[in-house]
């Protein structure tokens, strides 16, 4: 298992830390998100949180 207890708290601690970048970054330019936004949505739960957020 590792560190997490669940691949749930492995989602919450990203969305966690995800947003605390977009507050330190607000206003600016994120280098190589589209590909890093890709590397994401290759996984099923993540493009579908994605696109939800998204809203496509």
């Amino acid at each position: 298992k590792g560190s997490f207890s669940s691949e749930e708290s492995v989602f919450k601690v990203l969305y966690l830390r995800v947003k605390e970048l977009y507050a330190k970054w607000e206003g600016h330019h994120i280098q190589n998100w589209a590909m890093v936004r890709n590397q994401l949505a290759m996984d099923d739960k993540l493009q579908a949180r994605i696109l939800k957020y998204e809203k496509f």
